[in-house]
């Protein structure tokens, strides 16, 4: 059994429902193509595949790797299993496919959980890339980033440590693609996995700023503690409606909508904070444009504070915008929320005043302040 990796990386946190991600890349690049290949011309949706895509994402997992440097060698049976078997590979992780406009499947990849039958190199709370393939038409378009940013923000909602992966020594395209994402190769560490001929080497991208609390994506039977710390954290401060305090306590039916992260201790498992986003492609408030990430009840548990899991948890909402391929971060704060407003400035937020406005709830008319911060700008 391979040795973990991190003292920091011994817990294993298992995974809620696999997200729906929707990420639209644009293809004007084809022109990088070469001019025999059939171009794509259309958005590009990346999302969890459909169990009735299952023989089909076989199929390009196929082309995509006879197209690459060990095209030539003969596939062994144990290979052709763990290609061919789409459904093991879902049920052991999250099998992802990027789909054109007109539902061709031309590039997928699979993240599997440590310990499930299809992952080689993954321990503890660790999570694994495999299998990432583009067909040879789609090559071009940053599809192969693209999915592995998406595969990357299923591990987050997991609270994976870190994801790691391997590929052989001759796939210089795919090394260096890793690199460029943060990707670290493992020191001393190449194999030949499964009495492959391939020599592989091995990668890991770690996922989490501190060893004390993670941040993922809140699990079912946690929505009651979830929606108590959340009222515990507006209540404490501030005098708010009673239409706004059963808002604030409604993660399930923000959950099944949107997102809702939680900030959990490592040691002990409770749950120090939480704030809501959109699920890929989407908004969760009127405020977001075009090239934005919004974000909603950014809350600390009173007990918490003073352990900057604000911080963590505003940080983490900047991660997933650049995941995503979005500019800017914005969000609406009540004008007495002065705390709140100094972690924002503190961050680097500023003020976007030509957005600001009131909103009348329960009799109350509240003024709503906007802040904003360009996702490149962020610490």
């Amino acid at each position: 059994m391979q040795q973990q990796r991190s003292a920091s990386r011994s817990r294993h946190a298992s995974t809620p429902r696999v997200i729906q991600l929707a990420l639209t890349v644009e293809s004007a690049q084809s022109k990088v193509e070469r001019e025999d290949r059939p171009r794509v011309t259309s958005p590009i949706e990346i999302r969890p595949a459909r169990p009735d895509e299952y023989d089909e994402v076989g199929r390009v997992t196929e082309r995509a790797f006879a197209d690459g440097p060990y095209g030539h060698l003969p596939v062994s049976s144990e290979r052709r299993e763990l290609v061919n078997d789409v459904a093991a590979r879902a049920a052991s992780g999250a099998v992802l496919v990027a789909v054109a406009s007109d539902g061709a499947i031309i590039g997928t990849a699979t993240l599997l959980r440590a310990g499930t039958p299809q992952s080689r190199l993954a321990v503890g709370d660790e999570a694994e890339l495999r299998l990432l393939g583009v067909t040879a038409a789609a090559r071009g378009l940053g599809l192969g980033r693209a999915l592995a940013l998406a595969a990357e923000e299923v591990a987050l909602g997991w609270g994976a440590a870190s994801v790691v992966l391997d590929t052989g020594t001759r796939n210089v395209v795919s090394q260096a693609l890793y690199r460029s994402l943060g990707y670290e190769l493992i020191p001393n560490r190449s194999s030949e996995p499964d009495g492959s001929p391939i020599q592989h080497v091995e990668f890991v991208k770690p996922l989490r700023d501190r060893d004390d609390v993670l941040v993922r994506l809140v699990r079912p039977d946690e929505y009651e503690a979830a929606a108590d710390l959340s009222e515990r954290a507006y209540t404490s401060e501030y005098d708010i409606t009673e239409s706004y305090r059963a808002s604030i306590r409604q993660i399930a039916e923000r959950a099944a909508e949107h997102q809702v992260w939680v900030a959990v201790d490592t040691t002990t498992g409770t749950l120090l904070g939480a704030v809501a986003t959109p699920r890929p492609g989407r908004s969760i408030s009127p405020l977001a444009r075009d090239g934005e990430l919004d974000f909603r009840l950014l809350a600390v548990d009173p007990p918490a504070r003073g352990r900057g899991i604000g911080a963590l948890l505003t940080r983490h909402v900047i991660e997933l915008a650049r995941l995503r391929g979005l500019d800017h971060v914005v969000m609406n704060s009540g004008q007495q929320m002065v705390g709140a407003h100094r972690l924002y400035e503190k961050l680097g937020f500023g003020r976007l005043p030509e957005r600001e406005g009131s909103i009348t709830e329960g009799g109350r008319t509240i003024q709503l302040l906007a802040f904003t911060i360009p996702v490149g700008a962020a610490s």
